[in-house]
């Protein structure tokens, strides 16, 4: 009896180990060493949780039915409708509910990692998408937890997309020597005399960057349509390096 249960003890660690490697696999096969986009950032890390939880549940289920016990608990179980039919309901109200609204929600991507958003009265940055709750980043440092039947069923207001489909930002380099106010009162005036029926609320001129050889300006500017974004931009930069040339900025 003892050596009986030490075999089927063993089967089952054995499933589980194997479980264990067949996950990290596949975590290998589908990881990205670059830089993603956003939106493909967000699709990737639900499909990846996914993948590695539908692994691991079918793992530990299969180590667990080796053990007559549990297997003869999961068929009187499984014989009973009733049974089957209240936890598929409670499991659809809840857990997994919310599990298939992240995957709905990842591949609409009415939001993505970074996006600044308002939903279900939280607001702030979204930090991180799961299988059942998506983590909202406030301006305080405060996490929202919001299930994802939320996402899936109210409002969303996304900034970042409207932005971004819509924002124009030009860099500027500038030696340390240059007065940075300066440079940034001259490109606040050069920006605001972009046409009106173009741009649809006043520039933002900022210091983004300073190193040891240079300081990076960042002039921003939105275009009332994404078509005309590209156009906008290089007019932009071709006001910007001819103010700086008058100033005597650049040579």
């Amino acid at each position: 009896m003892d050596t009986e249960w030490i075999e089927r003890l063993a089967v089952a660690g054995v499933v589980l180990l194997a479980t264990l490697v067949a996950a990290r696999m596949a975590d290998r096969m589908i990881a990205r060493r670059f830089e993603l986009r956003p939106e493909t950032l967000t699709v990737y890390r639900v499909v990846r949780r996914s993948v590695l939880a539908v692994i691991v549940g079918v793992g530990v289920l299969s180590a667990l039915l080796v053990i007559p016990q549990v297997r003869a608990v999961a068929g009187s179980i499984l014989a009973s409708s009733a049974v089957i039919a209240l936890v598929v309901g409670l499991a659809a109200q809840t857990t997994l509910s919310n599990f298939v609204a992240g995957i709905l929600v990842a591949f609409a991507r009415p939001l993505r990692l970074g996006d600044n958003v308002a939903v279900a009265g939280a607001s702030g940055t979204v930090q991180q998408i799961g299988l059942t709750y998506t983590v909202i980043r406030a301006a305080d440092g405060a996490r929202y937890y919001v299930p994802n039947t939320k996402l899936a069923s109210d409002t969303i207001r996304n900034a970042t997309i409207a932005d971004a489909e819509h924002l124009v930002a030009v860099k500027v380099a500038l030696p340390l020597s240059a007065d940075l106010d300066r440079v940034l009162e001259l490109l606040l005036a050069e920006a605001k005399q972009l046409p009106d029926d173009v741009i649809v609320r006043e520039p933002n001129v900022y210091v983004s960057q300073v190193d040891q050889a240079e300081a990076v300006v960042t002039v921003e500017a939105w275009a009332r349509r994404a078509s005309q974004a590209t156009e906008l931009a290089s007019t932009l930069r071709r006001a910007i390096v001819e103010r700086l040339k008058a100033e005597g900025i650049y040579g």
